[in-house]
């Protein structure tokens, strides 16, 4: 076992840098109290001279698009105290492994001095004229202080208008007019091979500009899921995953500085926020995700509305089929979404939907991987009517629902003293496995170790964080619910078979004790 103990681990990290565009724009005067992000849009591209009745650009028309975005596309600078940067949140708020990357906690010789404030950088986007910008989550949680350099050089102060982990997003607001600013796209319309610019501040570069194509949609990889602690894991009330992944990947070069900033269409439409690349050296290999801007819209509105965003609930569990779990799920259907469970007084609960179902279809639209159907719920809200289609018994049908809040939506796995108590001895934590990892190992379940606690039994076994585990007491695993399953079946001894990063396989049964 000391070759797993040497495995290296692919990191889907976030990145943070920041971005100061260049360019100029003409002053006009709007009111915009009370308006949602696309209606302040609208009140801006009617009002502005300068975007009046102005064509939509052409399908390669990059030097434009460049020309139009780079200005609104600016640079979050952060500041944290020593004692919040001491506790690993913020811009590490993913784990320690972005602690390298992403230089809250400083440099070696600020770290050393512990009277100097630990900084970051991020990118943002301008949304409106007056001052609102989107950016990450990771790139501002926690920050004592958050300035917005603008274009013009300006440095302004921002403040946080709302946060959401669940998307990894975050609206902030600096106090200025006239300012210039991203149209909003439809990422629902975007196209595997389209081209696309990502506009940000990476590394320790100006503002940068470059071209790639989407690559993929609706790729879920795991960095937003809850992890397993197993030193503060409270049985009576597990973690339930709510986060929502359905990125937009992309082969355009984004790097660390990049997060929040924006990608964008040839026609200069944003239509996604810069989240995280995959790589196992912290920069750029070729891969790329952006959170799609439809998905992004939902979030701001919420936030200028109420506060904090209020998203609705299907209220169902649910494994994606493939040809390798669907004879152990009893189907002979390979697409579809599986319902393992329904919400007890959860929206498909109250509709008729049950165990056994597989979803085809919302509102017409084929839904066949999770975080599609995450994605388009996630932008709705609790009381939007939905329509879903199951198939039940070699027969599609259509049931309405009225999707429910997120107290309805609290149920879930639980576990047992005894299965805490296992979880703890263990000394790992667990999150679901991405889909370019699936795809490495040519595998379709699995979890991976991102944490060993020292003196624990995966650590005296060698079994190393970046450690993927295929299945425990041979039951499939792809989330943190299943692991605690899994789990209930054990007593004095439990058997993994997993994957080192090397390739290799392995199958070990442990002792609990």
């Amino acid at each position: 076992m000391n070759s797993i103990k040497k495995a290296g681990a692919t990191l889907l990290i976030a990145f943070v840098g920041g971005a100061v565009a260049i360019g100029s724009y003409k002053i006009f005067e709007t009111n915009q109290t009370g308006l949602s992000i696309e209606e302040k849009q609208k009140v801006y591209f009617t009002n502005n001279p300068e975007t009046d009745n102005t064509p939509l650009l052409g399908a390669l028309d990059f030097t434009q698009a460049a020309a139009n975005v780079s200005p609104a596309v600016v640079h979050v600078r952060t500041t944290y105290t020593r004692s919040a940067s001491n506790q690993g949140q913020g811009m590490d708020a993913f784990g320690d492994m972005f602690e390298d990357f992403f230089g809250k906690r400083g440099n070696p010789q600020q770290r050393n001095n512990m009277n100097k404030p630990a900084m970051g950088k991020g990118s943002g986007v301008i949304v409106s004229d007056d001052g609102y910008i989107m950016t990450n989550n990771h790139v501002v949680e926690d920050a004592d202080k958050i300035e917005v350099i603008l274009t013009d050089k300006r440095v302004l102060s921002a403040k946080v208008i709302g946060r959401d982990k669940n998307t990894d997003l975050a609206l902030i607001k600096v106090e200025g007019s006239n300012l210039p600013l991203v149209k909003l796209g439809n990422s629902d319309d975007v196209k595997v091979g389209e081209w696309v610019l990502a506009v940000g501040y990476p590394l320790t570069l100006e503002s940068t500009v470059t071209a790639g194509i989407i690559s993929a949609k609706s790729r879920q990889i795991g960095i937003l899921a809850p992890q397993i602690n197993p030193n503060n894991y409270d049985p009576n009330n597990p973690p339930t995953n709510t986060s929502i992944e359905s990125f937009l990947q992309t082969d355009a070069v984004i790097n660390r500085g990049n997060s929040g900033g924006a990608l964008v269409n040839t026609r200069g439409e944003l239509v996604g926020i810069n989240s995280a690349i995959a790589s196992q050296s912290g920069t750029y290999e070729g891969y790329g995700f952006a959170i799609p801007i439809n998905l992004a819209k939902k979030v701001m509105n919420d936030f200028l509305k109420y506060g904090e965003v209020k998203r609705g609930y299907i209220g169902v569990q649910f494994s994606e089929l493939n040809d390798d779990n669907a004879k152990e799920l009893g189907t002979k259907e390979i697409d579809g979404l599986y319902v393992n469970s329904t919400v007890e007084g959860g929206a498909a609960a109250a509709a008729g939907i049950k165990k056994g179902d597989i979803i085809k279809k919302l509102n017409g639209e084929a839904v066949l991987s999770s975080a599609l159907l995450q994605e388009k719920i996630g932008t709705l809200s609790p009381g939007a009517k939905v329509v879903i289609t199951v198939l039940r018994d070699g027969n599609q049908k259509e049931f309405n629902l009225t999707l429910k809040g997120e107290e309805a939506n609290k149920v879930v796995a639980k576990a047992s003293p005894a299965t805490a108590e296992i979880m703890n001895n263990l000394g790992a934590t667990f999150a679901p496995l991405n889909n370019e990892t699936k795809k490495k190992f040519g595998i379709t379940t699995g979890v991976i170790v991102n944490s060993v606690t020292a003196g624990k039994i995966f650590d005296t076994y060698d079994l190393p964080k970046g450690t993927v585990i295929t299945s425990i007491n041979g039951k499939g695993v792809n989330n943190n619910d299943q692991v605690i399953s899994a789990l209930k079946q054990s007593a004095d001894m439990v058997s993994f078979q997993g994957i080192i990063q090397d390739g290799s396989r392995f199958r070990i049964t442990l002792p609990l004790k």
